[in-house]
């Protein structure tokens, strides 16, 4: 290298941290369309389901437009680090604001169901692109004094985009046809390209990776598969028929197929070593199993506001705030509680109190008070901020450095793959027995000379009976129907509850770390909990499980050179 280049290249690295607050306000917006977009559906399902006012979407079609989402941008998200690398963060960040814009224009105009779920599946393809771009550019372009502040601040833009979606979808279909609430995607998509051109520097990845086309195929594959499987077992289909048991068995056996393609892949997408970790497997599994029940829990939540309730969009939006602001309280008070009951029971303890606000739903019918939903929404909220941030400490504790980007995509992954499963199945459930309930009820007279066709609507879907019940003037029709939904609410958030009891069964016994909180006699290694959370340092291991001499598990392949599917750090 010249010296002229060297003194190029210095200046350039200079100029970065000067601008990283711009940058950091860009790439925060851009990750914030990540999860506005997911609240914002939360709102808006009951009235895609409308036959009037939406797309008449019946209850197995909503199931695929929340989980075409959550199932491509759970699959392609090791891709889109791998991308990131490759063409650098700055390139990956404008390609996935491109392909998330594009696809939310086409969702706005869609003419059926078939094409929301289309596009809302190319939608989580540009999330997935977006996510490791995002927090590549901010650990690249800041300065390392600042980085924890900047990472903490990407970090709360979740709550930020699940507190204002609900508020912006409500408000938008109050006034404008539901596909405004996709349609508002594409100017916040093109102010912040605008940004990224402008403030966010050409970055590059600190190695290049080689993308797992084969294993990202057969995962994608192989949990649509199970999800499919899930969704037309509450769909009316019987459990052994061809659209059941045929994709539960092929997306188990593809899903089989990836892992052992894993272990022998030289660029794997999903390292398993990590999973020798007791603490990361247990994170990992409570991880999946909240945001499988909170996911599922907010999908027949959304309908029971809109329905039996009877909430306005904008007023059922203004209520589901309660758990977003929970989520943002409860992840600020999570350090503090881990350091004073550990982490592992700051974690129990959060997971316990969303199961007993699941429970509470078992009371609730048409005249529940508004307050006390909210309540029971913050505290949701509340206990699922409790578990995020130490869950996660006690995953990344025993992964070794050069693999602790990795760690950050299972952990990602894990989420995203929990809300798809989370939907799937108390969808299924919601609409298994509401068609069971409406199959025993005896249909008002007004709505007996109707056609076939218009009946089994009716009998599918509580929205497109309330909706036939107004065309009609029949309030019968729509208090058998609340009813029906109700009697599946019940069933839905019981099983909820459970999977939640669940969760904090595995967090009890799979979380347990060794208490390094007493200062050892050789220094910085073995004193209190740099993370916080009384679980020590990166390296730090239960007794008597091997390793290598720094605590990091197994040696890698290749002699011990950089894991193969890190995230560029």
């Amino acid at each position: 290298m010249t010296t002229a280049n060297r003194a190029e290249e210095e200046a350039g690295e200079k100029a970065v941290p000067s601008r990283s607050w711009p940058v950091l306000l860009v790439v925060v917006c851009a990750q914030m369309l990540i999860w506005l977009d997911t609240s914002v559906l939360n709102v808006a399902v009951t009235t895609l389901a409308d036959p009037v006012d939406g797309l008449g979407a019946t209850p197995a079609e909503l199931e695929w437009v929340a989980s075409a989402y959550t199932l491509v941008f759970a699959g392609t998200l090791f891709a889109g680090g791998a991308l990131a690398d490759r063409f650098g963060p700055r390139n990956t960040l404008v390609a996935g604001l491109a392909l998330f814009g594009a696809a939310s224009g086409a969702g706005a105009f869609a003419t059926s169901p078939a094409w929301l779920i289309v596009a809302r599946a190319v939608m989580g393809a540009g999330s997935a692109l977006l996510m490791p771009a995002t927090l590549s550019v901010i650990v690249q372009s800041t300065p390392e004094e600042k980085r924890t502040r900047a990472i903490a601040i990407w970090s709360s833009s979740s709550g930020l985009g699940v507190a204002v979606g609900p508020v912006v979808g409500g408000s938008l279909l109050s006034h404008f046809w539901w596909g405004s609430v996709f349609l508002v995607n594409v100017p916040i998509v093109a102010l912040c390209m605008a940004g990224v051109v402008a403030v966010v520097p050409e970055l590059k990845g600190p190695r290049r990776r080689v993308l797992d086309l084969p294993g990202l195929a057969l995962s994608v594959l192989g949990l649509g598969g199970v999800v499919f499987g899930v969704i037309e077992l509450g769909n009316g289909q019987i459990w052994y028929g061809p659209y059941v048991l045929l994709p539960l068995l092929l997306g188990c056996a593809l899903l089989a197929a990836f892992v052992a393609g894993q272990r022998r892949s030289p660029a794997p997408s999903l390292d398993l070593r990590l999973f020798r970790q007791p603490g990361f497997t247990a994170g990992s599994v409570v991880l999946l199993i909240a945001f499988m029940a909170l996911a599922g829990h907010l999908f027949y939540a959304a309908f029971y506001l809109q329905g039996p309730r009877g909430l306005s969009p904008a007023d059922a939006g203004t209520v589901m705030i309660a758990a977003a602001v929970g989520i943002v309280l409860g992840s600020q008070a999570s350090p503090a509680l881990s350091r004073l009951l550990s982490a592992r029971w700051t974690v129990a303890a959060g997971v316990l109190a969303t199961a007993a606000t699941y429970v509470g739903y078992l009371w609730f019918d048409g005249r529940t008070p508004v307050l006390t939903v909210a309540a029971l929404l913050w505290v949701q909220g509340f206990g699922m901020g409790l578990v995020g941030t130490p869950v996660t400490a006690v995953m990344m504790s025993g992964v070794p450095p050069h693999l602790a980007g990795a760690g950050s995509a299972v952990n990602s992954v894990t989420r995203q793959v929990g809300g798809t499963l989370g939907v799937a199945m108390t969808g299924s459930i919601l609409s298994g027995v509401y068609r069971e309930r409406m199959a025993d009820a005896e249909l008002p007279d007004g709505a007996r000379g109707l056609t076939p066709e218009v009946v089994e609507q009716a009998r599918t879907s509580a929205e497109a009976a309330r909706s036939l019940a107004g065309s009609l003037r029949l309030p019968e029709l729509a208090a058998t129907a609340d009813r029906a939904f109700l009697d599946a609410m019940y069933a839905a958030t019981f099983w909820t509850a459970v999977l939640a009891v669940v969760g904090f069964a595995v967090g009890v016994v799979g979380l347990r770390t060794r208490n390094v909180d007493r200062p050892s006699s050789g220094g910085g290694r073995g004193s209190g909990g740099a993370d916080g959370t009384g679980n020590g340092p990166v390296g730090l291991r239960d007794r008597g499980e091997p390793g290598d001499r720094a605590g990091h598990g197994p040696p890698l392949r290749g002699g011990g050179g950089p894991g193969h599917g890190d995230v560029p750090r």
